[in-house]
């Protein structure tokens, strides 16, 4: 099927709303991001200035409470603030990660019960779906049970790596409610923060993004009303693949932004340190490397926007696209925030210096919501076929 073009500039509405994204991370976030990291902590003042500007609902329909706002739209204002913050990025993307289960899979009750408060940032939402036995193979390898019991169902497990989890009010949590059925047995239901028997376990200490909590979530006899599942019993793997869809060029678009903002810093020091008489940018070794990293940077940046465009167009290979914007923005933000801390030298290996924090950042979005191997299954399998069992 062709896909029928959709614009790729800019529209006034989306240029004014990022122009004011832009200058909010000038203003605002920049001037936080090292003490986001330093501190290790949540930062909500942030996250009340995203609600404030309307940046937490921009993919959630109109009637929802959201802007109604395009995909194409939503990754590039998750991009221009994390050329800044990923941290506060990360923000945005969760939001939308978390809400796209219930957008997908939840009925118009639940749409209006919970997207408006998730919409307006009055609620922080999570997506509960790696445990401990599983990582890439994470529905098939899931122990998290869901047993019915009159209106409610009674979950019990564990669930680890849930960014934002001990911060957000509600969780969109996939467990098993049909054990023989294997990955075609898993359910979404929409856990509540206070929900009792659901209590955050372990923070992890991570390498980067450390301004975005990590955690252990654990469901132990957590009765949650029926009304909360998400879809039918066993729609479970739908849902989340369908949630892949959107999530990863989400991802991208933190990765393009770690890559863009490592590029400027990098650029603007090579054109001010000097060195044998004249800027270093102007030495062919450090020139020729900053010419790769633009090069990658914006060819990462013409391949995310197609894989939103797509997704706004609903196209039928939106899976395969949304794999090699995950793909080469993951693989771009490390190599050229590895390459800006080159461009700076011993500077550049100093937390003084931001491409220090980019670089420790950018190592994650080659992992979540799919390595770059997961990636790469997903474009082979699209090009010559799955195998035969």
């Amino acid at each position: 099927m062709t896909t029928a073009p959709i614009q790729i500039e800019s529209t006034d509405e989306e240029s004014m709303m990022l122009a004011v994204v832009r200058e909010l991370v000038t203003e605002k976030v920049a001037p936080r991001a090292a003490e986001i990291d330093a501190a290790g902590e949540f930062p909500w003042d942030v996250k009340e200035l995203f609600a404030q500007n309307d940046l937490l609902g921009i993919p959630i329909p109109a009637e929802f409470g959201g802007l109604g706002g395009t995909f194409l739209t939503y990754v590039k204002v998750v991009e221009e603030i994390a050329k800044a913050c990923a941290s506060s990025a990360l923000i945005v993307a969760v939001q939308e990660l978390g809400m796209l289960p219930i957008v997908i899979g939840g009925t118009d009750e639940q749409k209006r019960r919970f997207l408006p408060k998730i919409a307006s940032g009055q609620h922080l939402v999570a997506y509960a779906l790696t445990e401990v036995s599983s990582g890439s193979d994470a529905l098939g390898s899931m122990k998290t049970r869901a047993e019915r019991r009159g209106d409610a169902y009674v979950l019990n497990g564990q669930k680890i790596w849930i960014t934002n989890g001990s911060v957000a009010d509600v969780v969109c949590v996939f467990a098993v409610t049909d054990p023989a059925a294997g990955s075609r047995g898993v359910t979404a239901f929409v856990v509540e923060k206070g929900t009792p028997g659901f209590s955050v376990g372990n923070v992890e200490k991570k390498m980067g993004i450390r301004g975005s909590p990590t955690v252990e979530l654990v469901f132990e006899d957590c009765e949650v009303p029926a009304a909360n599942r998400l879809g039918e019993e066993g729609e479970g793997f739908k849902i989340a693949m369908k949630v892949l869809d959107k999530s990863r060029p989400g991802i991208a678009a933190q990765a393009l932004g770690i890559a863009a903002g490592a590029l400027e810093y990098a650029t603007n020091y090579a054109k001010e340190r000097i060195a044998f008489g004249k800027p270093i940018g102007q030495h062919q070794g450090i020139g020729f490397m900053l010419a790769d990293m633009k090069t990658e940077v914006e060819a990462a940046r013409l391949l995310l926007y197609e894989a939103a465009r797509r997704c706004d167009a609903g196209a039928q290979d939106v899976t395969l696209w949304a794999a090699l914007a995950k793909l080469k923005c993951g693989d771009v933000a490390m190599s050229v925030t590895t390459d800006a801390v080159q461009v700076l030298g011993g500077f550049g290996y100093s937390a003084d210096y931001p491409v220090e924090r980019m670089m420790r950042d950018a190592k994650i979005t080659q992992i979540y919501e799919g390595t770059q191997q997961i990636q790469r299954l997903v474009i082979a399998r699209s090009l010559v076929g799955r195998a035969k069992t």
